[in-house]
């Protein structure tokens, strides 16, 4: 049974617990729970070793602690949007879905959301979340600004523009502990979602450009056996959209709402059938309203340089016997290229192949050896909150400027005090 304890700063402490998937139990003696900033500083002060934690939506230890770990939950939302600046300053634990709502109901909107919107703003920057679009870049590279509280407790603030920016808005978590972060933000806009069902491999891949292509946000889903792909979810922009054609490519538009995995409610789905709405009730795939599930799931994902998309289309198609067996679904998608150090879009235009597996954790773990085996030669970089097997030497490989990163860390956290067993397996603290 855990207990809590309130210091005379108003910080709470419980026992860390588990992730949303429940596949991992954090191993940190301590969760700290600070209710204002000064609380907050003097946790992350006062600590050998801290991480912290957001809304437990990764898949390894990537937040886990060899000391004491923070949630900052209990801190009071921040949105505070500047139109004529185009941008908006939250506070990191913040919700996308809460964001989202914030600035809607400004007039305000963000260039692209992730499939879930119950996630928070801090965690998916810290670790490149993305959502779809061959003109959209990931969430991380919307940021402006980075306040974090550093290792001495005290608060600093990287900014666009100095020279220490482009690692340090992308850095898992290893630089300080992120209280706020400034966004690009630009006029509120409408989007319609339809989906299509039926389009077949051979259209796919001799259609990739145009499919990809074919709207602001493109999702295309297969579980890599038979000749079709299950579902294609266009969202476009209704200021760029005429009808939706009532074919993709031999696709068929659905009739009905469609959730991407089967057995799933489609209710917990946006809202489909070409019907119009806000940029934030059709971007996410899934209806913030609904609570998502506690994880009966495990996730994986790789990104790689556009032109050898098709290269791993066919690997993975050879390996669909093995893998769909441990499949709920894979879901493909595009992300256009940054300048952010760590992120898995740095310097390329990208397609994220993102598996959805059962919970059959030590199954998983060996089809996750199989895919990045046979995928060796083609530079996939791994979602850094989602389980992979890459090692430290594979993942310097991957990352042109990941030397630099491992110095900023290391230039600000000589100590050590945010490091963990995940970033030394990284090889950004080792």
């Amino acid at each position: 049974m855990s207990t809590s304890t309130t210091s005379s700063t108003g910080t709470t402490t419980t026992a860390p617990g588990v992730n949303w998937a429940r596949n991992y139990a954090f191993s940190a003696g301590t969760l700290h729970r600070p209710t204002t900033l000064d609380g907050l500083r003097a946790v992350v002060g006062s600590t050998a070793r801290v991480r912290a934690v957001g809304t437990r939506h990764c898949f390894n230890d990537i937040a886990d602690s060899p000391g004491d770990m923070v949630t900052l939950e209990a801190l009071p939302v921040e949105v505070e949007a500047d139109s004529a600046a185009g941008a908006v300053r939250v506070s990191s634990a913040t919700s996308y879905g809460v964001l989202a709502q914030r600035l809607q109901d400004a007039g305000l909107a963000l260039a692209t959301m992730a499939s879930l919107p119950h996630i928070s703003v801090g965690g998916a920057v810290a670790t490149a979340t993305h959502g779809s679009g061959d003109r959209t870049q990931n969430l991380a590279a919307a940021v402006r600004a980075v306040e974090l509280v550093t290792a001495d407790g005290d608060v600093r603030r990287v900014q666009r523009g100095d020279g220490e920016f482009a690692g340090s808005v992308v850095a898992l978590g290893s630089l300080g502990v992120v209280t706020h972060l400034e966004l690009d933000v630009l006029p509120t806009y409408d989007v319609r979602q339809d989906v299509y069902s039926g389009l077949s491999f051979e259209a796919f891949t001799e259609n990739f450009d145009a499919v990809t292509s074919a709207a602001y946000s493109v999702s295309v889903y297969t579980n890599w056996i038979g000749t079709d792909t299950t579902q294609v979810w266009l969202k476009t922009r209704t200021s760029d959209a005429a009808e939706a054609p009532a074919e993709l490519f031999g696709a068929v538009r659905a009739g009905e709402p469609l959730h991407p995995l089967p057995e799933v409610d489609v209710r917990n789905a946006t809202e489909q059938l070409g019907v119009p709405g806000p940029w934030h009730e059709r971007l996410p795939h899934f209806r913030f309203s609904f609570a998502p599930s506690n994880g009966e799931e495990l996730q994986v994902e790789y990104l790689v340089a556009r032109e050898n998309a098709l290269a791993v289309v066919a690997a993975l198609r050879e390996l669909g016997p093995s893998i769909a067996p441990l499949l709920h679904m894979c879901e493909i998608r595009t992300v256009a290229a940054d300048d952010l150090w760590l992120s898995g879009s740095h310097q390329r235009d990208s397609v994220a192949f993102h598996f959805t597996y059962k919970q059959r954790q030590a199954e998983v773990i060996a089809a996750i050896a199989e895919v990045e085996a046979a995928l060796s030669g083609l530079d996939v970089r791994p979602h850094w909150g989602k389980l992979f097997a890459a090692d430290a030497q594979r993942i310097a490989s991957l990352y042109p400027r990941f030397d630099d990163a491992r110095a900023l860390v290391a230039r600000h956290d000589p100590r050590r005090k945010f490091a963990n067993a995940y970033t030394d397996r990284v090889g950004l603290t080792a």
